[in-house]
């Protein structure tokens, strides 16, 4: 009995002084990672403002191209009811007509396409192509407008 009591001291002494000896020491890696441990919670702050700000600037191009499918959907219209004019009535220079009516609508075309075409990369982006989206918007709707008044 006297031998197995010994034999657990030893043997208690050896482990405590073995995992002493090579056990861990506050150092810098495990101060580091008590720091990084804190930011965590600050870093996914800051990735959850990015991502509502990114589903923000999403949901609002959604909208731009709700109404600026809605707005290239009217000029189309218009166009086509150009067209129907064209066949149904008399016009005197039914080729400079017609060439005309073709470049409006292959600009209407391409409008289309550049929206399709878009993809989202920043709030930034956004607002310089609505910028350039509307202004061509108005730049075709003054054209139909100047082409109209001219063929009357």
């Amino acid at each position: 009995m006297k031998n197995s009591i010994s034999t657990i001291v030893v043997l208690a002494f050896m482990t405590a002084s073995i995992s002493v000896a090579y056990g861990q020491n506050p150092d810098n890696k495990s101060v580091k990672t008590k720091m990084n441990t804190q930011e965590i919670p600050k870093k996914a702050g800051a990735n959850n403002k990015l991502k509502e700000a990114s589903k923000d600037a999403s949901s609002e191009f959604l909208n731009f191209r709700k109404e600026s499918e809605a707005k290239v959907k009217i000029i189309d219209n218009y166009i086509g009811d150009l067209k129907v004019h064209f066949y149904a009535n008399k016009i005197k220079d039914k080729i400079a007509f017609q060439d005309n009516l073709n470049l409006l609508q292959d600009r209407s075309v391409n409008l289309k396409k550049k929206l399709t075409d878009f993809n989202l990369q920043g709030k930034n982006d956004l607002s310089s192509f609505k910028v350039y989206f509307n202004n061509e918007v108005k730049e075709i709707g003054k054209s139909l407008k100047d082409f109209v008044a001219n063929n009357k």
